[in-house]
């Protein structure tokens, strides 16, 4: 009599938690890089909102390594219930499917986008006090004087600017030596202490050190120059038509994940993409806003795949 009892009460939480409402506990956002970083500024830009908007906590956690891998393992594997969210970016689901002999999980099976929530612009820079070259010509023309000497750094292999430093290479026909780093933040401080010649990352990170003088800014991969610095040309500007390149964030959750819960996550995260401390985070840090539904993220995810395939083939980009 007492085990049937405890068995129907058992029974009793087990339903009671199952008809709480979405969410009622954290939810965890994860960062497939190291602290510092472009991906981890918006991750905790929409996580603070989300936190309000929703009334749980939404935490950032970094899990750096494996290009994107580990997180992006970890946040596969784990229950499909909306608790669990991964910041993907261009490197894990555009260029990993192709630069990598085996992926421990299929982007386009075992996720589902739920929200693109950025488009960052890349920007070329160099350590401006051991690097002579004073804009992006001579900076071509003195890592052709100099095949294999010159280096960059990047927050890993697989990461945006990886991708956007061996795309520069490939069309400018240069040799420069990659140096990996678990983030953007430990890349960085490297450049910054002159034990790196150059990189390519995003505005946040960037601007402020090009602003202090300590980093010289040589060219934007979009289109057409930033307002943050409309003196720097663009890399299509130097002579190279067909070039673009940005860096672009969305979160994902897991297949599986109830249809509802997706539609709830993505309009939360238009909410906060709307919200006065984003758009202004965003402005200073000339990052472009997207509001869309999940279709259209997963629509843009796989045009850019088609676009990375190709650089991908063409550079004989391979990530370890």
């Amino acid at each position: 009599m007492r085990k049937t009892c405890l068995a129907f009460a058992a029974l009793l939480l087990s339903l009671g938690a199952a008809a709480q409402p979405y969410p009622h506990k954290a939810i965890r956002f994860v960062v497939p890089f190291a602290p510092g970083g472009t991906s981890e500024i918006i991750a905790r830009s929409i996580a603070q909102e989300l936190t309000t908007q929703l009334g749980v906590s939404v935490y950032v956690e970094n899990k750096a390594g494996g290009a994107s891998t580990i997180a992006m393992t970890d946040v596969a594997k784990s229950p499909p219930d909306g608790y669990t969210l991964v910041m993907g970016h261009v490197g894990s689901l555009a260029v990993n499917p192709f630069a990598m002999d085996r992926q421990p999980y299929d982007v386009n099976k075992d996720f589902i986008p739920v929200a693109l929530l950025a488009r960052v612009p890349n920007l070329f820079v160099l350590n401006a006090e051991n690097v002579p070259a004073k804009d992006f010509k001579e900076f071509v023309a003195l890592a052709k004087a100099k095949p294999g000497q010159l280096n960059y750094g990047s927050a890993g292999n697989g990461s945006a600017g990886h991708l956007a430093f061996e795309y520069l290479k490939m069309v400018t026909e240069t040799e420069i030596t990659h140096v990996p780093y678990r983030g953007t933040g430990p890349q960085l401080q490297d450049l910054l202490g002159g034990r790196l010649d150059a990189t390519s990352a995003g505005t946040p990170a960037l601007l402020p050190h090009i602003k202090s003088g300590k980093l010289r800014a040589i060219a934007v991969g979009t289109p057409t120059r930033i307002p943050a610095l409309p003196d720097v040309p663009t890399v299509a500007e130097m002579g190279y038509p067909d070039f673009e390149t940005s860096q672009w964030y969305g979160a994902l959750v897991p297949a599986g994940t109830p249809r509802e819960i997706v539609l709830k996550l993505n309009a939360e995260m238009n909410k906060a993409l709307r919200s006065s401390n984003v758009t202004q985070r965003y402005a200073a840090d000339n990052a472009a806003i997207s509001i869309g539904s999940p279709e259209e993220f997963a629509a843009f995810i796989k045009k850019e795949q088609a676009r990375w395939e190709r650089v991908v083939k063409r550079s004989n980009l391979k990530i370890e």
